[in-house]
């Protein structure tokens, strides 16, 4: 496998997101908004009097909170990821880049690092923010700054780019499999289930996802199941049936 050859095909699909404006707003004002709103809507209901939260009760909110940035990275491969492929066919443009002499698995290699790479930087500079922020609203309460800590960093380089590896591994998977992009992201949004069941469980006390054991647990999984995809998505991917087949 040549990575410049896939470095190619992933640069060519930069090119290409700018120019969806819808792509590129979702992805850059959805992690920023989040950012804002969490800690505006805590700061506000910290200074309501019916309502007053420990600082042991947001000591196990705020892991939570962060974790929906796992959440949204399953989210935000969703366009990008379907696009990449269906979205490319129904506009006519997949079927040069799959006659060139490249492998499948330089193919989808430059597809997955185009699909990758955007949301991620997204993700950790919205991350960046919220941790600021969140720090500046809970001050006061807790007595001391709650971000960064071990936890946040094992959240941000390792649970986020592996949810969204496995986010974009499965939408990958779908694209190549449908003929058309809204059955791609409707199909592909259904990697956010697993995420935001963690978080509900996280809501119900049935998980502390400011454990390092439980979330060390989670990093495994994903590991296992990125490896996974990376086979299914090998096998899964025929050039000849796109080129041929697809309407």
């Amino acid at each position: 496998m040549r990575f410049s050859k896939s470095w190619i095909v992933a640069a060519k699909d930069f090119k290409t997101y700018r120019k969806k404006k819808n792509i590129m707003y979702t992805l850059f004002v959805v992690p920023f908004l989040i950012a804002v709103l969490i800690p505006a809507v805590i700061g506000y209901l910290s200074e309501k009097n019916s309502i007053r939260t420990s600082p042991a009760e947001l000591v196990l909110l705020l892991p939570a909170f962060q974790f929906y940035y796992v959440i949204l990275a399953a989210g935000l491969a969703t366009p990008i990821a379907s696009y990449t492929i269906a979205g490319e066919k129904v506009e006519k443009s997949l079927e040069p880049l799959l006659a060139t002499p490249t492998t499948d698995g330089e193919i989808l290699l430059g597809k997955m690092i185009a699909a990758f790479f955007p949301p991620l930087a997204a993700l950790l500079g919205g991350s960046a923010l919220f941790m600021v922020l969140m720090d500046l609203t809970t001050k006061a309460k807790l007595g001391y700054y709650y971000f960064p800590d071990w936890n946040s960093a094992l959240v941000l380089f390792l649970l986020l780019p592996l949810a969204l590896l496995m986010s974009v591994q499965g939408n990958v998977i779908v694209s190549s499999r449908v003929t058309d992009l809204r059955t791609g992201y409707q199909l592909g949004a259904l990697t956010i289930i697993p995420f935001a069941g963690l978080y509900a469980a996280a809501q119900l006390n049935l998980i502390n996802l400011g454990d390092m054991t439980n979330l060390l647990a989670i990093v495994a999984a994903l590991l296992v199941t990125d490896v996974l995809f990376f086979f299914v998505s090998r096998a899964t991917f025929r050039r000849e049936e796109i080129l041929t087949k697809w309407k």
